[in-house]
């Protein structure tokens, strides 16, 4: 176990490198399973999670290498359509492999995913649509026995909820399916844009992604292709969230800033000044933020429930009230605890935190609960007087590829150490 101990108090000057997103890797490493030919994925972060993934693709047959940010799979030999359920508790979106593997096989044995304890996120919207494209279903004790026994083919789906999860995979079962697959209420999130780009390089035939409802004609084969994931957009807003909450002006590498446009406002509200350029984004804040009256999470492009426990910690020193609203997840406050025990005035009822701005934080001994929440504490410690240890830091490993490094490239005081 190990654990991020921070010295705070020190405004951040310097830039910060941003990888390839988490969520875009994650369903593209499943998507290799449906190509014949060698996939490549450049700019793939190394994550906890990418590298679980990286095992269920080894665990079906593909060979799966990952050199520096660069992952080549070939899954032109798969033998085994079922992946166990210690793999499957390993990250939540293990579930993602549940449309490819159908895709490629027809015919799948999964278990119940893993990953961060945010409430009850139910993947019945998953097998509803993939029950509407010929599949049978069977639950038994956790596991999920699924079959096409007379293949896959196209359909009308309406999701309830646009759901990113189970977006893609309807996208992933449906491209090698027989017939037109029309998706309607559909995920918007960058990432279903950047798993759409990757298939139809590999030969599928996708329109409408970006949008409420995405069109998929099936294909009877898939090739490979060489495909460069998008930036983090979720990571860079917490390094640029850093920067705000230590008083800070830092740049942001690897990324024009396009697919923040629905948080950054938010930051320049604030009192922040952001600049940006093709390949970078900058962020001077003021000696003190100003408390943004009212955020509400929503799907995209909403203001996104990754970045609402990040911003709570930023708003914890600025001056004013804010509250927050998440409609997202029911369990999505677990950070809560953490930045009270640092000084923060925070009043959660129901799905509302009301939190009022404080002079200042104070170093405590905390744990991270999940991934994002994990980030907040972090970010509070950076801001707070004295030194602060956030533990169980297993959870932020998830999502983001050495964040002290990356931290102290801009003047952070912050080691990883043994628990």
């Amino acid at each position: 176990m190990q654990k991020l101990v921070i010295n705070g108090g020190i405004p951040l000057d310097g830039e910060m490198p941003l990888y390839g997103a988490k969520n875009s890797a994650l369903p593209l490493l499943a998507a290799s399973l449906l190509c014949g030919e060698e996939t490549v994925l450049e700019n793939c972060p190394r994550l906890t999670d990418v590298f679980a993934a990286c095992r269920i693709l080894t665990h079906t047959g593909c060979r799966c290498t990952m050199q520096e940010h660069t992952v080549s799979v070939r899954a032109d030999a798969i033998v085994r359509s079922e992946i166990p359920e210690s793999l499957m508790q390993e990250m939540r979106s293990s579930i993602v492999f549940l449309g490819a593997l159908l895709g490629r096989t027809g015919a799948c044995q999964v278990y119940y995913p893993g990953g961060c304890e945010l409430g009850p996120r139910p993947i019945d919207l998953h097998l509803e649509a993939l029950g509407r494209m010929g599949v049978q279903i069977v639950r038994q004790e956790g596991r999920l026995e699924c079959s096409a026994p007379n293949g896959l083919h196209g359909a009308q789906i309406h999701l309830k909820f646009p759901s990113v999860g189970a977006t893609e995979n309807v996208m992933l079962a449906a491209v090698l399916a027989k017939g037109e697959t029309v998706l309607c209420n559909a995920a918007r999130e960058p990432e279903i844009c950047d798993l759409a780009d990757f298939l139809r390089k590999c030969g599928a035939r996708i329109s409408g992604d970006g949008e409420s409802t995405i069109r998929i004609q099936g294909v009877s084969a898939l090739k490979g292709c060489v495909h460069r994931i998008r930036p983090d957009r979720i990571a860079g807003l917490t390094y640029l969230c850093a920067g705000a909450i230590t008083g800070g002006m830092v740049k942001l590498c690897g990324t024009s800033g396009v697919q923040m446009e629905n948080v950054l406002p938010v930051l320049e509200q604030a009192g922040c000044r952001i600049d940006r350029t093709e390949h970078a984004v900058y962020l001077r804040a003021p000696r003190r933020l100003r408390a943004v009256s009212r955020l509400r999470t929503m799907p995209h492009p909403g203001f996104p429930t990754d970045v609402q426990a990040i911003m709570m910690a930023v708003m914890t020193l600025a001056k004013g009230v804010s509250v927050f609203e998440e409609n997202i997840f029911e369990n999505r406050y677990r950070h809560v605890d953490g930045l009270v025990q640092m000084g923060a005035e925070i009043c959660v009822s129901g799905r509302v935190a009301v939190v009022s701005g404080v002079q200042e934080l104070y170093g405590a001994r905390v744990a991270a609960t999940d991934l994002r929440g994990g980030a907040a504490l972090v970010l509070a410690g950076l801001a707070a007087r004295g030194t602060t240890e956030v533990r169980q830091i297993h959870h932020i490993d998830r999502g983001y590829e050495e964040m002290e490094q990356v931290l102290k490239g801009a003047g952070a005081c912050i080691s990883r150490r043994a628990q």
